[in-house]
């Protein structure tokens, strides 16, 4: 049976579709949400050195780099007098002589002061008054570092931890960001699919083997990597919810379980599916169809409004109703993104509410610990009128020989 998974995204008769391009404006769209959320969170300005959050703020893809956002900064002026990489009433990125002419390129609409350490830089010259900064990405040594440069700021600076406040806007999704997460999903979808049509999944070869064989196959096809280290569980081993590869050989009657995805710009697909070698037993059958149902209530409750654990419970009930719940021993989901867990969560009383654009999955499992086990994942957008599924691949029980 030929096994294709066209998608969208990727492709219409052959033609690409072009990506939506991801600019300045919408970096600077982002920091005006920010500098919204720090008129409410008691903070003058917010020191950021999370690199994905700085990616996601600036569009900077180096290894070192911080930003001070200032709340009254409208960023109306421009950038390109050198007076402004110093001036505390801006808001200004800094980096380290290792990328002068790349953050020109990727950061072209902010005042740029390369030094280092970049953050105590930020701190040392910032306005007067309370600097948030993310307590998350700030360790102990951080801090001290911190308070030290603060102390050397003329103006007088106090710090202040602040938590998730670029994580939140995050969690909403623009319409570049959505692009590139449907062009992740069409290469994982895509890389499968060439997978089983050559017979890449078959009795004889390991885990590891399948393994490497998906992840070079989505590069080929456009990842820049795989969004995490792909899984491949088969047999006994599909009940290891995050099993890792193995030289265990794959043999007729096993479940296949493939947790894996494509990074594409940055952004992060996320899909599981679980095949089966030779035809399957009345009990493969039974927990394939439950976890089914399971997945599609879940897609069902992905609802504007909707609570991440009223979304979980509309899947877990269901195993738990069959007598499967505690086989079922992680959250229904997470957002994806730039990061390949991140807000907002699906799981038991998470209280995460639904708004429009939230990327996020859906992936129940039952795991019967010394047999087998299955899992069905997508990664999808929160609509108004309802989920929109990104990963194309069938969701049908597939039978590899």
């Amino acid at each position: 049976m030929r096994f294709t998974a066209r998608h969208p995204r990727l492709c219409t008769g052959g033609r690409r579709i072009p990506s939506v391009l991801v600019t300045a404006e919408n970096h600077a769209r982002r920091r005006a949400l920010l500098r919204a959320a720090l008129a409410h969170s008691e903070v003058d300005a917010l020191l950021v050195t999370d690199l994905i959050n700085i990616r996601y703020l600036t569009g900077f893809t180096g290894s070192n780099a911080a930003l001070l956002v200032v709340t009254t900064d409208d960023e109306t002026a421009q950038p390109t007098d050198p007076a402004a990489a110093s001036d505390p009433n801006r808001t200004r990125f800094c980096t380290d002589g290792r990328y002068t002419t790349q953050s020109a390129a990727e950061v072209p609409d902010l005042p740029r002061l390369i030094a280092r350490p970049c953050a105590g830089a930020l701190v040392a010259t910032a306005p007067g008054g309370i600097v948030g900064f993310e307590a998350r990405s700030v360790t102990v040594a951080d801090h001290l570092d911190l308070q030290s440069s603060a102390a050397d700021n003329p103006r007088g600076v106090r710090l202040k931890q602040t938590l998730d406040l670029v994580e939140k806007i995050r969690a909403v999704k623009d319409a570049g960001e959505i692009d590139a997460l449907a062009r992740a999903c069409a290469v994982a979808d895509q890389a499968l699919a060439e997978l089983i049509e050559a017979h890449g999944i078959r009795p004889g070869r390991t885990e590891r083997q399948v393994g490497l064989d998906l992840d070079q196959r989505m590069r080929q096809l456009g990842a820049e990597d795989p969004s995490f280290e792909t899984i491949v569980a088969a047999g006994p081993n599909s009940a290891i919810p995050h099993h890792r590869p193995t030289a265990a050989i794959l043999a007729a009657g096993d479940f296949v379980k493939l947790d894996f995805g494509a990074t594409v710009d940055g952004y992060h697909s996320d899909m599981t599916r679980t095949l089966v070698l030779g035809e399957p037993a009345d009990w493969q059958r039974e927990i394939y169809e439950l976890v089914a149902s399971a997945q599609t209530a879940g897609r069902s409750a992905c609802l504007v409004g909707a609570t991440g654990g009223e979304i979980d419970a509309a899947a877990r009930d269901l195993i738990t109703a069959a007598g499967y719940g505690p086989e079922f021993s992680h959250g229904l989901g997470h957002g994806v993104g730039l990061q390949i867990h991140e807000a907002p969560g699906l799981a038991h009383q998470s209280a995460s509410i639904m708004v429009p654009d939230m990327c996020v999955t859906v992936e129940p499992g039952v795991y019967l610990p010394g047999r087998g086990g299955v899992r069905i994942e997508d990664s999808g957008v929160i609509r108004v009128d309802g989920y929109q599924v990104l990963t194309q691949t069938s969701k049908e029980l597939r039978v590899l020989a």
